[in-house]
Formats: structure tokens, C-alpha cells, sequence
């Protein structure tokens, strides 16, 4: 390496790349000394390099910055920042531990929360008040450079999918392929993904919604599975590390910065396919845990500027419900969230966004909602993430639940139309009429300016629950295996085992069970909204009735492919009423019903109807509803011409005859009967039938004008 030539720098957040150099610069208000350390192997204890910043020259305001002549890429380092250390007012500054820069954009190794010289605090008292000699450069983790602005994208673009020709599909990158049995060559990794991108095409959704794929730690979990004694994972992801930098947990090197190379080859294979790729990310708290957590990054640069506090300075407010909440209403916490947006649509080239309780982003330092005067408002009108997919789960883990509040430009995940649809399902009692409301896009929650049906994200299952199997075969949740003594995890499932708790043979259960799916599928692509489906329910994937499997990385969590074969049949449901959905412009509008008749036709845009036509019944006992959609009645002049849709829901316990709209010079065909079974349950050619159908008990028919 040519010999380093040190100046003043540019206070500028993070490593760039600059002439020849990289400038270096780091947030920290409160730091009293900044030191830089580079290394040239990952496991180095020593730096090669290091470097005190100067008060008066390498620091503007609260950025400290430094600028290197001639450093090299897959340069490794980490920062030291000294200060006060006295957690009774909120500092926590060690000059002992070597810290991630927020901003660096990959992290070599991996941590082990057992190893004590990551603590601020001596570990071995268990006394958060102590202070550590222990030097943690030992660890294998340091900040990686990582020069990538030349890679070749191949003039691939983003597909800029419409919301509302938008089908979410929710994955976990190394669940889906690590079983042996997925017949990819790089299990459990971006590659092995990319082996399976054809089927995923195949299946018909457009987007690929990633659980968390910034830098985690997954054996921070301290917990042991009962049953056998091993030590649990913390494999979902939800406690990132960083927000900036890709997790080396999905690639197949030594993580050592080509897994930011792995995830850009990703993303261009996806948008390949005219597919897009959406990240689940968690800008709501960080992986250093409460006051007993370790000091990696942020605890460590400036405490209580990144995190928000309790009175009592010691401890972190906790609206996560994982320890710790980051200040997402502090200007330079603001800065930090909209830069790593910025990078992972410009630098990485993904579509969309989906945030973990949202809900947080949305509040002040003294945790009260904000909404439209929050970090929030600030993403939606950012001009570069402005025309990426937001999309929010409106609540938080301190009681906070905001679906339908937050400000225009956000989608939501619509908690409301999954537990209603459940329990009309399921067979409960007054759900009927919010059922319509669901169905209708949700309009008592969206309808507002600037927003429409497509910002409800509708789904039935989510990683967090049960998966469409389970759902449909367990009555309580199962979480034995978890280590909590099954306190862990919703007890309101609105689930319904159908006769048997899990596994049975009794073959009327189990179809039964599949015509439930069946049902469900039927409302889900025929409701208005943006649909969202779970990986692997199209292949009735189970964990055994285990509503919270984050801890799991075995054969209870791995995607079964041996499934694709033996239940071909709900398989081939899934493919074919997502392309229905696709084919019919009328139930994927962006405007919400107006009840009105704007051909003439004697027909509105919706009309609701029971066993009778346009009686429909909303009254307690009700266990029905049917609707129709105008295929030529639509605020948007653009549109294109369709076939009416008419859909049937019979969930009582016996069959019903419904009596159809009559139509004007046109007739009904049916396209789905749920109660028959494949390839009979949903048709490629439509059957004319008679204005009477019988709609055997708990099932559902999809019928379209001709």
C-alpha cells in the first residue's frame, strides 16, 4: 500500500469515496475524543493505522471527519470515541470498544453475545454501572470499504409495478432455501434465491417482500429449546446491527464485503423477471439490546442522542419491545434513516419498503404520535424515495395502533381486514359488515385525501402468526419450543382446527381445511387493495402450530419443497386466481366505490346482495355476503373495459341457494366453486349457469358476465 496522507477531511456522514482517498466522517455531540482505526484483516486485534481526530481541525459542529490519501478498498476499521462514561445520565462512552460506523455499508464477521469485550460494562458483574478495560477490537466485526459505484447493473431497470397491479409475496431469504430438498446449490443464501426466482414468476406474484436484510446478529438469542437443549436462534433478523451495511448471513463468501456484490446480482435478477424487490426494514430500535446490551455502534458513539431514554437515564424507553428505541425525531437520527433509504434505492436499485412498527417513526421524543409533523411525512416527500413502494405496519409495542393515519404517500398493513376476514371464515358472528367495508378497501380507514384502496395491504397470514395451515388446523398457538413457557406470541389467532388439534389423517378434515384456504384466496384476490401472501402457504407449509417461530432455523421454519408435489392442488389454486385477480381491471381500482352508475347499465360500480339479489344481510346471525363488481363503471376515464364480477360467500354450516343479478344481454359463467375439488375448483374455460346456484356450506364461487 502507497504510504496514507492525512487531512483536514469534509464533515460528511460515513466513508466515500474521494480522488483517490476516502473522507471519513462521524455524528457524535458529545464525545470528548474521536480516534480512527484501519486494519488489514478482519481478526486483526491491532490496527495498522491510527489516527486521533483534532478538536479544532477535524471537527464541524458534531461531525468529526478525516480524509485518507491512498487507502486501499476492503479496507477494514472501526471507530473509538471517548467521553464521560455515567450511565445514571445517559453516557455510555468507552474509548475500549471499537464501534461500526452507522454508516459503513458492510461488516466483516460475525458477533458472539458470550464473548464479554463487547460490553461496555464489566459483563462479568451483570452491573450496567461498572466500566470495562476490556478492549473489543479482538472481535471479528469491523466496518468494511467497500468501493461498489462501478457495478454493472446491465441497464436493467426498476419495473415500476403500479400498486395496484401489485401482488406482495413475504420471504425469508434463507428460509425459503436452506431444506435440503430445494434443490438449490446455495442454500439459504441471495444465490439460492435467485434459483428459485422462475417459480416464484411462475406462481404470478410481482413483488418480493424481504424480512430483514440489514446486518444482524442471529445467536444474539439467549434462550435454549427445551426439548432438546440447543441453543436458539434469533434467525428472523428484526434487530439490526446497521442501516446501512447488508447482512453477511445471506451469502456464500466470508463476508468480507462481497456479500454488497451478492444482493446487487440479486436485485438485478428479480427486476430480470419484471419482479421488484421490497426490504422489511426495522428503523425502530437496534440489536444493543436494554442497558444490559452490548456496545457496538450507536450506544457507544452517543447514547442518548441515538437512543430515547426514560426519565431515569439508565434505561431505554422500549417502545419495541426489544429493549431499546431509537430517537427517530432527533434531526441527525432523521438524517441517518433518510440517507439509508436514499442508499438502498439509488446504490442498491430496490423498489419499496415495508417498516416495522411503523407507528414508532410517527412519534416525538416523548413518545406521542405526530403523524403528519414526523420523520414519517419527511420519507414520503423525499424526492428520491418519494417513488418507491412505503409501505408501514401501523402500530408499535407500546399500544400505539395508527392503521389508516398515516400521512399520504404510505401503504398499510391492514390488521383490520385480516381479523375480519379470519373470523368470517371461521364462522363467527357480526362480521358481515365489515367484512363489505374490507372488502371495499377499507374506505372508513383510507379514504382520504390523497389515498385510495391500494393503500390497504390486505393479507391473511404474515411471518408473525400462523401460516394459512396452521391457521386452518390449530386452535391455540404451540410455542412450547420457543423457551418462554408459550408466553410468546398473539393468543388472537381467530384460528379454527376444524375437529382435531394439527396433524390428522381423517380426510374429511383435511379438505375441509384446504377449502378454507380456498376461501380465503377468494376474498383476498377479489377484495380491493394491494394483496400480500406468505411464503410457502401456497404449499400449505406448517410449523406445527408455532405462531412466533423467530428462534427456529431447522426443519420447523425451512420451506418444505416436498410439498410442491403433494399439494399440487391448492398449488395450482394459488396460480390461478392470483391470475385472475391480474386479468380483471375491476377489482384492482385506484379510486374507491362510489355506488354509483356511471354507464347507464342499470348496474353500480359495487352492489352487495344476500341469497336474495340486493338483500344483502348484515344483521348478527349473518354468515353471507355477495357482492358485485361493474366491469365498465369506473372514476377513471382510462380504464379498461371488463367483465362483471360476481362473488358468493357461504360461510354457514350448510348450503344455500343464491339467486343472481339478472343482467342486461349478458349472462353468468362460473369461474370458482371452492367446494369442488381440482382441477374443478377454479376453471380455465367458464361454465354458463343458471340465475340460481347452490353454494355448498363453507364455500365460495367466483362467477363474471359474458
Amino acid at each position: 500500500m502507497a504510504k496514507l496522507k492525512i487531512e483536514i477531511g469534509e464533515p460528511i456522514f460515513g466513508p466515500k469515496f474521494m480522488d483517490g482517498g476516502v473522507n471519513f466522517g462521524l455524528f457524535s455531540r458529545n464525545a470528548s475524543k474521536v480516534i480512527l482505526e484501519l486494519y488489514e484483516n478482519f481478526y486483526d486485534e491491532k490496527p495498522f493505522f491510527s489516527y486521533e481526530l483534532d478538536k479544532e481541525d477535524n471537527k464541524t459542529g458534531d461531525i468529526w471527519h478525516v480524509y485518507i490519501k491512498n487507502i486501499k478498498d476492503r479496507t477494514y476499521y472501526g471507530w473509538r470515541v471517548d467521553g464521560e462514561y455515567n450511565p445514571k445520565i445517559g453516557k455510555k462512552f468507552n474509548k475500549n470498544k471499537l464501534l461500526i460506523d452507522p454508516y459503513s455499508i458492510a461488516v466483516s464477521g460475525t458477533y458472539d453475545f458470550s464473548e464479554h469485550q463487547i460490553y461496555g460494562y464489566d459483563k462479568s458483574t451483570e452491573n450496567d454501572l461498572t466500566f470495562s478495560n476490556k478492549n473489543s477490537s479482538s472481535c471479528s466485526c469491523k466496518s468494511i470499504i467497500v468501493e461498489d459505484k462501478n457495478y454493472n447493473w446491465e441497464g436493467i431497470k426498476n419495473p415500476r409495478i403500479k400498486f395496484n397491479d401489485t401482488i406482495i409475496y413475504e420471504m425469508h431469504v434463507r428460509l425459503f432455501t436452506m431444506n435440503p430438498n430445494s434443490g438449490v446449490e446455495n442454500r439459504g443464501t441471495f444465490n439460492g434465491l435467485i434459483e428459485k426466482l422462475d417459480y416464484l414468476r411462475n406462481l404470478g406474484v410481482t413483488s418480493l417482500e424481504l424480512m430483514p436484510v440489514f446486518e444482524f446478529n442471529p445467536d444474539s438469542n439467549i434462550n435454549k429449546n427445551p426439548k432438546t437443549g440447543e441453543k436458539l436462534k434469533d434467525v428472523w433478523g428484526y434487530n439490526p446491527l446497521n442501516f446501512f451495511a447488508v447482512t453477511g448471513n445471506y451469502t456464500t463468501g466470508l463476508r468480507l464485503g462481497e456479500q454488497v456484490f451478492e444482493f446487487k446480482n440479486f436485485v438485478k435478477e428479480v427486476h430480470k423477471r419484471n419482479m421488484e424487490v421490497i426490504l422489511d426494514v426495522v428503523y425502530n430500535h437496534t440489536g444493543e439490546g436494554n442497558h444490559y446490551g452490548p456496545t457496538i455502534s450507536f450506544r457507544g458513539i452517543d447514547n442518548e442522542i441515538y437512543y430515547i431514554l426514560e426519565k431515569d437515564k439508565r434505561y431505554y424507553a422500549n417502545y419495541s419491545g426489544t429493549g431499546n428505541t431509537l430517537n427517530c425525531s432527533h434531526t441527525v437520527v432523521k438524517e441517518m434513516i433518510t440517507d439509508s433509504l436514499r442508499y438502498w434505492v439509488k446504490d442498491m436499485h430496490v423498489d419499496g419498503f415495508r417498516f416495522d412498527l411503523a407507528a414508532i417513526l410517527g412519534r416525538d421524543s416523548n413518545g406521542n404520535w405526530i403523524g403528519d409533523l414526523s420523520l414519517l411525512k419527511d420519507i414520503a416527500d423525499d424526492p428520491i424515495i418519494s417513488g418507491s413502494k412505503l409501505i408501514a405496519e401501523g402500530w408499535d409495542a407500546a399500544g400505539g395502533y395508527y392503521v389508516g393515519e398515516f400521512p399520504t404517500g404510505w401503504a398499510e398493513w391492514n390488521g383490520k381486514y385480516r381479523d375480519t376476514v379470519r373470523k368470517f371464515v371461521r364462522g363467527d358472528k357480526g362480521q358481515v359488515g365489515d367484512l363489505a367495508t374490507r372488502i371495499a378497501g377499507s374506505p372508513d380507514l383510507f379514504k382520504k385525501d390523497g389515498r385510495n384502496p391500494t393503500n390497504s395491504v390486505n393479507f391473511i397470514t404474515a411471518h408473525d402468526g400462523f401460516t394459512m395451515w396452521d391457521l386452518v388446523s390449530y386452535n391455540r398457538k404451540h410455542n412450547y419450543l420457543n423457551g418462554e413457557n408459550n408466553n410468546d406470541g398473539t393468543n388472537d389467532n381467530f384460528s379454527f382446527n376444524h375437529g382435531i388439534e394439527g396433524n390428522t389423517d381423517d380426510i374429511g378434515i383435511l379438505n375441509l381445511r384446504k377449502k378454507q384456504i380456498k376461501n380465503f384466496l377468494v376474498i383476498l384476490m377479489t377484495s380491493q387493495g394491494t394483496p400480500m401472501l406468505l411464503m410457502g402457504d401456497e404449499l400449505l407449509r406448517s410449523q406445527n402450530g408455532n405462531n412466533n417461530a423467530y428462534c427456529h432455523d431447522n426443519e420447523l421454519t425451512w420451506v418444505d419443497w416436498s410439498l410442491e408435489k403433494k399439494n399440487k392442488d391448492i398449488l395450482n389454486f394459488y396460480k390461478k386466481i392470483i391470475q385472475f385477480r391480474k386479468d380483471h381491471f375491476c377489482l384492482r381500482r385506484e379510486h374507491f366505490f362510489t355506488g354509483q352508475d356511471y354507464t347507464g347499465d342499470g348496474i353500480a360500480d359495487v352492489t352487495w346482495h344476500g341469497v336474495k339479489p340486493y338483500s344483502p344481510d348484515f344483521s348478527y346471525d349473518s354468515h353471507t355476503l355477495a357482492y358485485m363488481v361493474s366491469g365498465e363503471d369506473f372514476l377513471d376515464p382510462e380504464h379498461l373495459i371488463d367483465n362483471d364480477v360476481y362473488v358468493a360467500l357461504n360461510s354457514y354450516t350448510k348450503p344455500l341457494e343464491f339467486e343472481l343479478p339478472r343482467l342486461k344481454n349478458k349472462s353468468w359463467y362460473l369461474i370458482a366453486d371452492t367446494s369442488k375439488n381440482s382441477p374443478n375448483d377454479i376453471l380455465d374455460k367458464p361454465v354458463k349457469v343458471d340465475l340460481k346456484y347452490m353454494v355448498d356450506a363453507k364455500s365460495s364461487i367466483i362467477l363474471i358476465s359474458k
